[in-house]
Order: C-alpha cells, then structure tokens, then sequence
C-alpha cells in the first residue's frame, strides 16, 4: 500500500472512527460488530448434541478446558488458554455490547436498580439486612461497577505467593486493552484537595500502584463515558480454539468417581431454552474444569457439585463426591459507610477516581452526580433505587401495598438538594469479620444463604469510626465548604439523612449521632468487594487446583482472603491472565514461545 501524508492519514483515522461510530449508533450495529470481533460468541442453545454431531458425521466436540463464568477473572483466562489450547467459556448471562445500562457511565446506577430477569446485575441480600449484587453477564462485574482500576500492594502479591515478574506482564496486558486515564471531574478535585488538606498526604498523583496517601487511579470508562468490560480481552483470544456460549447456566460438574481420587470430566449446563447439554473434557491428563464464577457463583457450584461439607450436601440430597468443611467458610465483604453531601446545585457526574489511603486501614473514595431530575426522585425502582447509594425498599415476601406506599411517601419526603449533590465513602480494608454461605436449594439460579456477620469484630467498628471522623474532617473542610457550607451542626444533620436514608433492612436509631459506632452499624452497606468461600489452603492449593479432586480449579476471587487494594477489578482481572499464563508455561514452558 502507497505511503500517505499525515493530512490523508489524519482523514482516513477520521472516516473509521465516524464508521466505528455509526457502528455503535444502534443495538443491531453494535451486535453486528460483536459478531465481527467476536465470531466464538454463540447463543448456548446452537451447541451441538452427540446425536446432531454424529449426524454431521463427526463426534463430540472435546476441550481441553472448560471455564465456568466468563467473568473478570474467566475472560482474560480463556483468552490466553486460547492461545495454545481449545476452550470453551460458559457464561449464564447474554453480552454487554447492545446493553446501554452497562455500556454509558450515565446509566450506572440503573443497572443496579433493574431487578428484571434479564438484568446484567442479579441482587441478593445477606442475611445481615444489606442489599447487594452478582454479575451475570459476559464480563462480570467489570459490566456493573464503578470502574475504577488501581493494583494490589507488592506485600499483598508476596502473601498470595504469585510470581512479581510475571504479575508486573500480566496486568500491563489488561491495562493496554481497557483502562483509561480519568478527567477528574470537580467532586473528585475536592475530595483530593481535601484530604491532603486534612494530612492523608503524599499526594502519588495519577498511578495504578498502591502507595499510603492520595492518588488518582485509573478506570475502564473511556474519555466519552463508555465502559470497556472483561469482556473486550476476548478480543485477544485465538478465534479457531475459543467457543464462548452465553445464556449457559451451569448446573454442575460431572465427575468420574471410580479412581483413587474423583476426576472432573465435564459439565452439564442449561441453554437459554431450558434445554440441558453435557460438555466434556478431552481425555489428555491436564485437561480441566476451571471455575470462575465469583465469591458466590463458586461456592455454591461447588457444593451443587458434591464438593462442601457433607452434612449440608446430604440434607439436599447431594451425592457427595468430596467431604470439604471449609467450602462456603471464611466469607467477607468491605463495609462501606457513606455521607450523602446535598448541593444547592448540581454537580457534574463521577464514580470513584480519587481515593485517600490511610495507614488507619481506611480507604476514603467519593461519586457524585445522580438524579438530578426531579422526576427520578418520585420513581418506584423496587427492589433497589441507586439514586443515594442504594436505596432500598423491602424483601419481595414482604411488599404488601402498604408497605411500598410508605416507600414512596419516605422517598418523596426526601429533599431535592439530595440528590444533586455527591457522596463520600469511607469503608474497611481487610475486615476480620467473617461469615459464610450455605445452599437454601438445589436450583443455581437461585441466590444461596449468605452471611458476612459485619462489624462482629470489634476492629472492624473501631476502623470505622476512624473513617467516619476522617469524612467529618472532610465535610469541613475548604475545599467541601463550596458544597456543603459545612459546621459541626450542619455535619450532624447530614449524618442524620444517612440513618433516615432506607440503604439497608437494618433497623435504624435516627438521631443519634453521638454514637458513631451506631451510625456504622445502622448505615453499613456494600461496596461489592465481597470474597472467600474456597480460601487457599482450605479449599483449593496454592495452584488453585481444588483438594482432593483431579482436574477442578478455581480461579477468581472466591480465594481470596481479602481484597485486594482499594478496589479488587484490576488484581482479578490480572489473576485470570496471571493464571492463563502459568499454565501455560506448566503445559508447555517458557521455550515452547508462551
């Protein structure tokens, strides 16, 4: 092709983008390109049966690995898997391409508000009284959440025993795929002005390395607001060896009981349909089933499997395959607490870009910008509202029409200002207080029972209180006092709308904000940083195989026995490339070219 100048390139890079587009201008041409660059992509119902194989006049189709969840962890492992070896990716829920509530910034909080069956985002509630949500959907969580993207501290990689040197590739391979650098809107500018005004210093700048201090991270929400998810690393997978089905729910794994030790052979899965499908394992000795199906998602398939404590599995009915007392132990979940700031105007709309991290063991982020209409005040979302962090009604069971009449009333009593304003968050790191997860049923598509039993630990509410005094710190100062118009009167009034706020199903002491341990308890909700139910070491070994079994892993954050930095999509997101490439250099070394 003849050379051009930099006027013809500069009009020819302008012709793509205007096509790239009017590509993404409908829902038809965003699943059109979908197709294009992802062919591998298919509707779980069109994979074949044994008998249209054999009518075709071929057999079963075999893999060398079959991942469950193609979440943030499964979607950067099949990709690099594909690389050498054939894949096959199972993923309950549809793709994020066509969905505009996952796709824009701005639609942020509907995501998490849509309670439909087809929702990108499926709620469950602990049964500690706080509302939260599981992804479903190709790329996981990176499809609902905030999107801001900072790495795990070099102290936490040594504990987790992973190789620095090829944790320092892995997560540059997602970084130059979908994170971006943030514009750093005017909350998040007086949120870091003012912490390092109240000492929460050095200011490290714009970095993905976790340092004590202030910074700025990054984020997979481009310059125009698009989120970019796990799911675009597929478009690094090699097309000939990946299949990813979508709308295929896992109902559990297939095991060959008959040796020294049971070996995982396949999976039986439900298409879209209702129709159920057997996918196998090649019969090569390192073929395997890896799991990625999240702290939830794993767990409970686990144990669907046969693999948990065996009293529990016998009372369902479970054929016991592996007696595990630790599957489902050891859960977790960051609280967070956060301080909704009213404005008299509105402000521009953020999610988390700034966050102070304080060596107290308390992260400070902040988001700003929701509702702004005063239409949106006075809609019924159900289950979940999102306009003020995550406003709440009641449990299904329990919405008798009295009771979301009272919703709507306390939801139109709220003040406009409200919602035009922003909110600072402070949550835990590390929390020592643990819960766990157990079956209700045997049907996956239901949530299982779980419990993160907060603040059970009494440092957990000390660190809380140091954070909620650390926010109060904040509120006045001078670069919040544009906002708020701050004193200790007006603080105390805005702690008061946070305990009046309906953000969880625990029962609130309104106006009594002497006690910040109260506030903690009755104002706590989530971050979604929850983890644990196969913790190394109990569940799974430090190569994430699972004890016990043959041919089973485990990879995502179900391992986890924290989060990992401020905020987990980035080190989970670098574990499935991380993992992808150590079992590669395992099959085949360094000098087989991986």
């Amino acid at each position: 092709m003849a050379s051009v100048g930099p006027g013809c390139a500069a009009l020819e890079l302008l012709v793509s983008l205007l096509l790239w587009i009017s590509t993404f201008t409908s829902s038809q041409g965003k699943e059109n390109y979908s197709k294009y660059v992802y062919p591998f992509i298919k509707q779980a119902s069109l994979f074949s049966s044994p008998a249209e194989a054999a009518a075709r006049g071929g057999g079963r189709k075999v893999y060398d690995y079959i991942i469950v969840g193609g979440g943030t962890a499964g979607c950067p492992l099949a990709a690099t898997l594909s690389e050498k070896f054939s894949v096959l990716l199972l993923e309950k829920g549809g793709t994020p391409f066509a969905n505009v509530n996952v796709s824009f910034m701005q639609n942020f909080h509907i995501s998490l508000a849509d309670t439909s069956p087809n929702s990108a985002s499926q709620v469950f509630i602990s049964t500690d009284g706080v509302f939260n949500s599981r992804a479903r959907i190709l790329g996981g969580g990176t499809c609902i959440n905030a999107g801001f993207y900072t790495r795990a501290s070099s102290s936490y990689i040594k504990r987790a025993g992973w190789d620095a040197k090829l944790v320092n590739e892995s997560y540059p391979w997602i970084e130059k795929q979908i994170v971006h650098r943030p514009k750093l809107g005017p909350w998040q500018k007086a949120l870091r002005d003012s912490l390092l005004e109240i000492g929460v210093s050095p200011y490290n700048g714009y970095t993905y390395d976790h340092l004590y201090g202030t910074k700025v991270g990054g984020t997979i929400f481009d310059r125009f607001g698009r989120r970019h998810t796990a799911a675009e690393l597929l478009a690094s997978a090699n097309p000939e060896k990946l299949d990813v089905l979508v709308h295929a729910t896992v109902q559990k794994i297939v095991f060959d009981a008959t040796g020294k030790k049971p070996r995982a052979i396949g999976v039986i899965f439900k298409d879209e349909k209702g129709m159920l499908h057997q996918a196998l394992l090649s019969k090569k000795s390192r073929s395997e089933i890896i799991v990625s199906s999240g702290a939830i998602g794993s767990p409970q398939l686990l144990l669907l499997s046969g693999i948990g404590p065996k009293a529990d599995l016998e009372k369902f009915n479970i054929s016991v395959i592996l007696d595990n007392e630790f599957v489902g132990k050891g859960m977790s979940d960051n609280p967070l607490n956060t301080i909704y700031v009213p404005t008299s105007r509105p402000v521009k709309q953020s999610l988390i870009q700034t966050v102070g991290i304080t060596k107290m063991g308390v992260y400070i982020e902040a988001s700003s910008g929701f509702g702004q209409s005063s239409d949106s005040i006075h809609w019924d979302h159900g289950l979940v509202s999102a306009e003020i962090g995550q406003l709440s009604t009641i449990p299904p069971k329990q919405r008798t029409h009295e009771a979301i009449q009272a919703y709507k009333k306390r939801k139109r009593n709220l003040p406009h200002e409200a919602f035009m304003g922003g909110f600072i968050l402070e949550k835990i790191a590390r929390p020592l207080s643990t819960g766990q997860l157990i079956l209700l049923n045997t049907n996956v598509d239901d949530n299982p029972s779980v419990t993160f039993n907060y603040f059970s630990h009494p440092h957990d509410l000390r660190r809380c209180v140091d954070g909620i005094r650390i926010t109060e710190k904040i509120l006045r100062s001078k670069h919040f006092t544009n906002y708020t118009k701050c004193n200790n009167e007006t603080v105390e009034k805005l702690l008061n709308m946070s305990v009046k706020a309906n953000v969880n199903l625990i029962p609130k002491h309104t106006n009594d904000t002497k006690s910040l341990e109260q506030f903690c308890k009755d104002t706590h909700i989530t971050i979604w940083h929850y983890h644990g139910g196969c913790h190394v070491g109990k569940v799974v070994g430090h190569d994430y195989r699972v004890l016990g079994v043959d041919r089973l892993r485990v990879i995502d954050g179900s391992t986890f026995s924290n989060s990992p930095g401020t905020n987990p999509q980035a080190t989970v997101l670098m574990m499935g490339r991380y993992m992808g490439m150590k079992i590669l250099i395992e099959r085949l070394g360094r000098a087989a070219g991986v």
